[in-house]
């Protein structure tokens, strides 16, 4: 446990990280695709025309929750918190799909797979997204001073 974070869950956290990047490297070795979850959304959806076989984004996609379902049972399950307002969700569920197509890609695209690679444009992507999301945080908690 750490002092500062204590509802922080390090070893959860490090596994969750294997396995995104355990599965980011099948995907890219065993199909020779980008693990990137909006760009294989919208393929399932059929808003993409091109990347991954459908089939193939679908069972990509509905494997995410089946995942997270199943290591909640094997490990019990994870505290989460979110805004009690649904127009904040639906807000920020709006705001984070505008920056992904804005983006050509996710956090997961640009920050697990393209930094792998060392992509320039995954790179700077990342840096702008660690940046929103620390200065984010940075003035929620100034207005929780307040």
């Amino acid at each position: 446990m750490i002092a500062a974070f204590p509802q922080a869950m390090p070893v959860e956290g490090l596994l969750g990280g294997l396995l995104i990047g355990l599965s980011a490297a099948v995907m890219l070795l065993g199909n020779g695709r980008i693990a990137g979850v909006s760009g294989l959304s919208a393929r399932a959806l059929g808003i993409a025309d091109t990347g991954a076989p459908r089939a193939m984004a679908a069972a990509f996609i509905v494997g995410l929750p089946i995942g997270a379902a199943l290591v909640a049972l094997l490990l019990g399950g994870v505290v989460t918190r979110y805004p009690t307002a649904t127009w904040q969700i639906v807000v920020g569920g709006l705001l984070v799909g505008y920056g992904t197509r804005l983006g050509s890609g996710c956090t997961s695209g640009h920050g697990v797979c393209g930094m792998a690679r060392l992509s320039p444009r995954s790179i700077a992507a990342t840096l702008i997204f660690m940046a929103s999301g620390i200065a984010t945080v940075a003035l929620m908690r100034a207005g929780d001073l307040l």
